[in-house]
C-alpha cells in the first residue's frame, strides 16, 4: 500500500542480506524454513522497502549446481522467492562452500537466464547511491573459499583449508586492497563473503580471515562484514567493525560452542532457537547510519543496530 511505496522512497539505500538459504537436493528441493523466509522478506520489503537482496552463499544444498540449465535454479530460487514485494528485486550473489562443492562458474553464468540473479564474477564491487545526499557507499562482495579453501563443513570447528590456488587467492586480496584504498571518500563501506570473521557458533571464527581479512576491516574502518555459514543470526562488534551474521536461511543451529573464542564483549547479539522458522537481515543505509535489523521469518524483529557514518 501507500505505506511501502513511502518507506521505499525515503532518502536511503536498503537491502535484505539473507545466507545458506539453498534448499535440499531432494524433492520438494525447499524447507519449511526457506519457503518462512522467503514469504517474510516479501513482507519486510513492502514494509520497510529494499533495493536488492545479497545472497550470502550456499545458495544450493549440498553440492551446488551442475551447469547453468540445473533445474536446482527454479527448485530452490525462481520458484521460492515469489512474493510480490520481492518478484522485480535484484539479488547480488556470493559463493559459499557448498556451492564450491558444484560448479560456480554455472552460478555465474545463470546472470544470463535470470532477470534478477546478479553474480558477475567470484568477487566484485557494487557502488551505491545515498539518496537525497551527495554521499556513496561501497559493497565489496568476496568468496571466501576461494581466499581460505573449501571445509568439508562436518564436525564442530572444521576450518577451511587452505586456497586451492594460491595465485588467485591472492590476486583477490589485492584487489580487495585496491578497492578498499578508492572507497575511502564513501560514507559507509560494507563486505561481504561466506565465512565469518568472527562467530560465537558451531563453526566459529575463521583463522584464515582472521588473518587476511580482518587487518584490512579496521585499517580501512569498514563499517560492517556480513557472512553466513553459521546457522543463526549474531551481531558482534570489534574495534568499530560490525560483523554481522546471517545463515539462518535453511537452517537454525543453537550451538554457541565458540563464546570464549571472540574478543570479551564483542558478541552482542545470537539467535539459533531450533523451534524459529528462520531468519535474515534488513540493511538501511541514509546520512545519518547505517541500521541493521535482524528479523525472525515471523516477521519478529530480534535485534537492531545503529552504526555511524565512516568519519571521513
Amino acid at each position: 500500500g501507500d505505506t511501502a511505496r513511502r518507506v521505499s522512497e525515503a532518502p536511503a539505500v536498503q537491502f535484505l542480506a539473507v545466507g545458506d538459504w539453498g534448499g535440499v537436493p531432494e524433492p520438494p528441493f525447499v524447507t519449511p524454513r526457506e519457503m518462512a523466509t522467503a514469504a517474510a522478506m516479501g513482507q519486510v520489503v513492502e514494509e520497510r522497502g529494499a533495493d536488492f537482496v545479497l545472497a550470502l552463499g550456499d545458495n544450493f544444498y549440498y553440492d551446488g549446481v551442475r551447469d547453468e540449465w540445473d533445474p536446482r535454479f527454479q527448485e530452490t530460487f525462481e520458484r521460492v522467492f515469489t512474493a510480490p514485494g520481492l518478484r522485480d528485486l535484484p539479488w547480488f550473489v556470493l559463493a559459499g562452500n557448498h556451492d564450491h562443492h558444484g560448479n560456480v562458474s554455472a552460478q555465474i553464468a545463470y546472470s544470463r537466464h535470470s532477470e534478477r540473479w546478479h553474480f558477475p564474477h567470484h568477487y566484485y564491487s557494487l557502488r551505491l547511491r545515498v539518496p537525497g545526499t551527495n554521499a556513496t557507499a561501497r559493497l565489496l562482495v568476496l568468496d571466501t573459499v576461494l581466499l581460505c579453501g573449501s571445509t568439508d563443513d562436518f564436525g564442530v570447528g572444521a576450518t577451511p583449508r587452505g586456497p586451492a590456488d594460491a595465485a588467485a587467492a591472492e590476486a583477490q586480496l589485492s584487489w580487495l586492497r585496491g578497492r578498499l584504498v578508492a572507497a575511502r571518500h564513501d560514507l559507509y563501506v560494507l563486505v561481504a563473503g561466506h565465512y565469518p570473521v568472527w562467530s560465537v557458533a558451531e563453526h566459529g571464527p575463521t583463522t584464515c580471515l582472521l588473518r587476511l581479512l580482518r587487518p584490512l576491516l579496521r585499517q580501512h574502518h569498514v563499517t560492517a562484514y556480513l557472512c553466513g555459514h553459521d546457522h543463526n543470526l549474531q551481531f558482534l562488534k570489534e574495534d568499530g567493525v560490525g560483523y554481522v551474521v546471517s545463515g539462518a536461511g535453511n537452517f537454525m543451529e543453537a550451538s554457541q560452542i565458540h563464546k570464549a573464542a571472540v574478543p570479551p564483549g564483542a558478541a552482542r547479539f545470537f539467535f539459533g532457537a531450533p523451534e524459529s522458522p528462520g531468519g535474515f537481515v534488513h540493511l538501511r543505509l541514509d546520512a545519518s547510519a547505517a541500521t541493521v535489523t535482524f528479523l525472525e521469518a515471523t516477521g519478529r524483529v530480534l535485534h537492531h543496530v545503529a552504526l555511524p557514518p565512516r568519519d571521513l
